[in-house]
């Protein structure tokens, strides 16, 4: 069982993520008929972590997109964006870039309308900049605790809302 499970199963959630997606993979899916019949109160968009290839403005364009659609197709539902969370046991160039995708995504996601941002990463470096293998035991992928943490927060959002959908 995924440590978000026994959070989010009450509220109906859907987990339409599927590992290692990209941004452009997700859009295809959504595109090509994941947001059909469905119309959630709330839907949580999850990617771009997977997009370490690409420049932080193609990742935030990619996310931005995948926003748009969204509300183009759901146009009733409320959107959070999480931002991308940091990476690396150290501070690092990748680490920098997700930085820069979020700032980005803060930037220019009141321009689409009603999304809400989420930045969860200062949870999870250190004051020395480190991160724990205890919250990403490849200072990478969450371990259960972290997700737990993360959860926590976005379970509360949403209690307050209703009923969401996640895309990752």
């Amino acid at each position: 069982d995924h440590p978000c499970q026994e959070l989010f199963s009450p509220l109906h959630a859907l987990n339409f993520g599927i590992g290692g997606d990209t941004t452009c993979n997700v859009l295809w899916r959504l595109q090509n008929g994941e947001l059909e019949n469905i119309r959630p109160r709330v839907v949580v968009l999850w990617v771009g972590t997977n997009n370490h290839e690409h420049t932080a403005d193609q990742v935030a364009g990619g996310i931005l997109a995948i926003a748009q659609l969204v509300m183009t197709h759901l146009p009733k539902s409320k959107i959070i964006v999480l931002g991308l969370l940091p990476r690396g046991e150290f501070p690092n160039p990748l680490r920098e870039k997700n930085a820069a995708v979020n700032n980005l995504l803060r930037a220019s996601l009141p321009r689409l309308g009603p999304v809400q941002f989420i930045d969860m990463g200062g949870s999870f470096v250190h004051s020395d900049g480190t991160i724990s293998s205890r919250d990403m035991f490849d200072f990478l992928h969450l371990t259960a605790s972290a997700y737990r943490t993360i959860s926590t927060t976005l379970h509360e959002m949403l209690l307050q809302i209703g009923q969401f959908y996640m895309i990752s």
